[in-house]
C-alpha cells in the first residue's frame, strides 16, 4: 500500500500524521514552507481538555507543560463587577476527576508546531518535504497522484490525500469544492506582554470596561501564558477601520491601568502626561496607575465563519481551516481541527491495513461536518444577541434559553455547552444495530466523549482511561472492588475469561480494561470505546455477539478489500523522498507508477491569491478567499490570532475580510446538500447555495 499524503505542516497536518504512525500507517507531509516557525507570542492556542490529552499521546505532552500553561480560573467582569468565576480542578492524572472542571491549555502555537514537528521527526513511518507546494492532484480506484512544485518537486502517489493546507487550501480548489460562509464576523485587536496583573493564573472576560467607555459591544480578554506572558484580545466594532499602533497602545495602557485600581492624581499637578511614581509605575492621567509591562508583539485577528461543502471526494478529504473556518464568541478553531485528525486517523488505519467500506470513509464527513455545522449555528443565533442584545430577544434568538450572556460567552471561552463542548455523534452511521444494545445504562450517551476514569491494564498498571484512546476498541468492564484483586490471579477471575475471549473475537483490534466505577454504570456493565474516545453503546454483562456486532458497525462492515494488504503493508519499510523528478514514482513501494496526466489547470490558479476557473460554475472564489485574514501561512491556519507586528497586522486583518467582495461571491450549485449541511440558515447565505 502506498503511505497516505498529507498536504499542509500546521497543527492538524503534524497531529494527523503523527497519528497514523501510531497506527503503524506510513505518511509523507507536504509542506510548502521552508519548515522554521516563526515566533509569534501573539498566536496562540487553547486547547481543551480532550484535544490537549489527543496532543499529549502523540508525544507532545512534555511540551504542553513546559511551554503552555493551566488556569487557575476563569472570571468573567462586567463593567466593575464580577459576575462569575470559574475555578478548575488542579492537575492530579493519578486521582479521580474531582467535581472541578479541568483547565484549558494555553500555549503559543509555534511552541505548538515545533513540538510535534519534533515529535514527527522521531517516527520512521513519516516524512515531512518541505518546499513542497502542490500544484496537481488526480485520483483513480487504486491511490491518488499529487503533483508538487518547488525544490523538491515532482509526482508522489499515495493511498490517501487529506487537504490541511488552511483557509485558501489549493486541495480544495483542486477538487473544486466551494466554501461559502461569512466574511469578518468579528475582529478582534491582539497584544502579548509581559506584566503582573491582579489575579496571577486566572484568565479574564471583561465586558464593558469603564475605562473604554462601557458600550455594550466593548469587551477585553485577558489570558496568562507561561513566563509571566499574558495575550490580551480586544473586540472591535463592526467595520474596517484601521487600528493604529498609537490606538492599540492607548487600549493596552486603558485596560491595566483600569485592572491596576485607581489612585490618587500626581500631588500638585493636573496634567494628563504620563510620569513615574516613586514605585517605578507610570502615571496615565490624573487617578490612572499603569503597571509596567513590556509589549512583545501584536496583531489583528479576523475571525471568518465558513464551511466546506464536502469534506470527502473519492480519496481526498479535508481538513483543519481547509475544511472550515469558526471562532467567534470564543470558540477554537484548532480545537476543531485537532478533532478532525483525531477522527479521521483510526479510519484510515483500518483501511490502509484491512481494507475499508464507502460507509466508514464516508462517516468522516457526517460525523465531523455535522459537528461543525451545529458549532456554526449556534454561534450564528446567538451573535445577534451578545452582540446587540437590545435589538432582539432571548427567547427570539434562543428559544427556551434561560441562561446569561455572560455564561454563553464562558461556554465559548471554556468549552462548555453548544459553542465549545467535544461533540455527540448521536447520528453516526457507524451506530450498533438495532438490537445490539441495551440502551442508556451509563450517563454518557452513545456517541458521546467517555468520561476520563482511572482503568486497570492487562499488565496490572493502573492508567487513564483517555491514554489508551487512538489505537483500536476499548472494551472497559465496570467491576467494583477491582483494587483489592491479586494482581496475579484477576485476568481468571470472575467474568473475565468470557470476556477476554470474547474481545479477542472481535473483528478489530481491541484492548481489555477494567475499571472500579464509571459515572452512571452497575457492576459487570461492559463499554465499547471507539479509538477517538467516543462512546458505541453499553451492554449489561458480557454479550458476545452484540460485542462483535457493535465492533462490525464501528468498522463500518468492512470485509476487507484484499486480504494481502496488511500482509504487505507489513515488508513495506518507511516512506522514502522520490529519486528525481523525471517522473511520478511510488512512494514506499517497489513498483512505479504510471504518469499522472495534469488536470488542466493554468500555472496562475497555482497561487492561493489567484481566481479559480476550472468549476463547472464558473464562479470566483472570492468568498473562499476573504475567510483567509488570519494571517495564515498556508499551513492548517491561524487558531486565534493571526496578522503581522503593529500596525502591519492591523492592516491586513482588515483587507483580509475584504478579499474576494463578501460572501455571495459564488454562483452555480453544487448537487444536492448533504444531510447535515445547514443550507437554509442564516449562517451560510450565499443565496445561490
Amino acid at each position: 500500500m502506498d503511505p497516505v499524503i498529507v498536504v499542509g505542516a500546521g497543527p492538524v497536518g503534524l497531529s494527523l500524521a503523527l497519528a497514523l504512525a501510531r497506527l503503524g500507517v506510513p505518511s509523507v507531509v507536504l509542506d510548502e514552507t521552508p519548515g522554521q516557525e516563526e515566533t509569534r507570542p501573539a498566536r496562540t492556542a487553547v486547547l481543551r481538555p480532550d484535544t490537549a490529552a489527543f496532543v499529549g499521546r502523540l508525544g507532545c505532552a512534555d511540551a504542553l507543560e513546559s511551554a503552555g500553561t493551566r488556569w487557575t480560573a476563569w472570571r468573567i467582569m462586567r463593567r466593575r463587577r464580577l459576575v462569575e468565576r470559574v475555578a478548575f480542578a488542579p492537575r492530579t492524572p493519578d486521582d479521580a476527576a474531582g467535581p472541578a472542571p479541568a483547565s484549558p491549555v494555553h500555549l503559543p502555537q509555534h511552541a505548538l508546531t515545533r513540538a510535534l514537528r519534533a515529535a514527527l521527526a522521531r517516527e520512521k513511518l513519516a516524512e515531512v518535504v518541505t518546499g513542497s507546494r502542490l500544484a496537481d492532484l488526480e485520483q483513480d480506484e487504486h491511490g491518488i497522484s499529487a503533483h508538487t512544485r518547488g525544490p523538491n518537486g515532482t509526482w508522489w502517489r499515495g493511498s490517501y490525500l487529506i487537504g490541511c493546507d488552511g483557509p485558501r487550501s489549493t486541495v480544495r480548489k483542486l477538487l473544486d469544492i466551494r466554501f461559502p460562509g461569512r466574511t469578518a464576523v468579528e475582529r478582534h485587536a491582539v497584544a502579548a506582554l509581559r506584566c503582573e496583573l491582579p489575579w496571577p493564573g486566572e484568565a479574564l472576560l471583561h465586558r464593558s470596561p469603564p475605562r473604554q467607555g462601557g458600550g455594550p459591544g466593548s469587551e477585553v480578554s485577558a489570558r496568562p501564558l507561561a513566563d509571566g506572558l499574558w495575550r490580551l484580545d480586544w473586540l472591535l466594532p463592526p467595520g474596517r477601520e484601521l487600528v493604529t499602533p498609537d490606538a492599540l497602545v492607548a487600549r493596552i495602557r486603558d485596560s491595566l491601568a483600569g485592572w491596576s485600581g485607581t489612585s490618587p492624581a500626581e500631588p500638585g499637578t493636573g496634567s494628563t502626561g504620563t510620569g513615574p511614581d516613586g514605585e517605578g509605575n507610570r502615571w496615565h492621567g490624573p487617578g490612572r496607575l499603569v503597571p509596567p509591562y513590556e509589549l512583545l508583539d501584536t496583531g489583528v485577528h479576523t475571525v471568518h465563519h465558513r464551511l466546506a461543502r464536502r469534506w470527502r471526494q473519492g480519496r481526498a478529504f479535508l481538513a483543519g481551516d481547509a475544511a472550515h473556518l469558526l471562532g467567534a464568541l470564543g470558540a477554537q478553531g484548532l480545537d476543531e481541527g485537532l478533532r478532525d485528525a483525531e477522527n479521521l486517523a483510526w479510519k484510515l488505519g483500518l483501511a490502509w491495513h484491512h481494507g475499508a467500506s464507502e460507509l466508514l470513509l464516508d462517516s468522516y464527513q457526517a460525523e465531523r461536518r455535522g459537528a461543525v455545522a451545529a458549532r456554526l449555528r449556534t454561534a450564528d443565533q446567538a451573535l445577534p444577541l451578545l452582540r446587540d442584545g437590545r435589538s432582539v430577544r432571548w427567547r427570539t434568538v434562543l428559544p427556551g434559553a434561560a441562561r446569561g450572556r455572560s455564561t454563553l460567552l464562558t461556554d465559548g471561552h471554556l468549552g462548555r455547552g453548544p459553542l465549545g463542548a467535544p461533540p455527540v455523534y448521536a447520528r453516526t452511521p457507524l451506530a450498533p444495530p438495532a438490537g445490539a444494545a441495551d440502551g442508556p445504562l451509563v450517563e454518557t450517551v452513545p456517541g458521546a466523549p467517555v468520561v476520563d476514569v482511572a482503568v486497570t491494564a492487562s499488565d496490572g498498571s493502573v492508567v487513564r482511561l483517555h491514554d489508551r484512546l487512538g489505537q483500536g476498541l476499548l472494551v472497559v468492564l465496570v467491576a467494583p472492588g477491582t483494587t483489592v484483586w491479586d494482581r496475579r490471579h484477576w485476568q481468571s477471575a470472575g467474568l473475565m475469561p468470557r470476556l477476554t475471549s470474547a474481545v479477542a473475537a472481535l473483528p478489530m483490534s481491541a484492548e481489555l480494561l477494567v475499571t472500579e466505577s464509571y459515572p452512571g454504570a452497575a457492576a459487570h456493565t461492559v463499554l465499547l470505546v471507539r479509538p477517538d474516545g467516543h462512546l458505541v453503546t453499553a451492554l449489561a454483562g458480557v454479550r458476545p455477539e452484540e460485542m462483535t456486532a457493535c465492533a462490525e458497525a464501528v468498522r463500518g462492515g468492512a470485509h476487507g478489500r484484499g486480504a494481502g494488504a496488511a500482509r504487505r503493508a507489513g515488508s513495506e519499510g518507511a516512506p522514502v523522498r522520490p529519486a528525481g523528478a523525471g517522473g511520478p514514482v511510488g512512494l514506499g513501494t517497489s513498483g512505479a507508477v504510471g504518469a499522472a496526466p495534469e488536470l488542466g489547470r493554468s500555472d496562475s490558479s497555482d497561487a492561493p491569491d489567484s481566481p479559480d476557473a476550472s468549476g463547472a460554475s464558473g464562479a470566483s472564489d472570492g468568498a473562499e478567499r476573504g475567510g483567509a485574514g488570519e494571517g495564515t501561512t498556508g499551513a492548517d491556519g491561524a487558531t486565534d490570532a493571526g496578522g503581522a507586528t503593529g500596525a502591519r497586522g492591523a492592516a491586513e486583518g482588515r483587507n483580509g475580510g475584504a478579499e474576494g467582495g463578501g460572501t455571495n461571491g459564488s454562483a452555480g450549485t453544487a448537487g444536492a446538500p448533504s444531510p447535515v449541511d445547514p443550507v437554509g440558515t442564516s449562517m451560510l447565505h450565499s443565496e445561490s447555495d
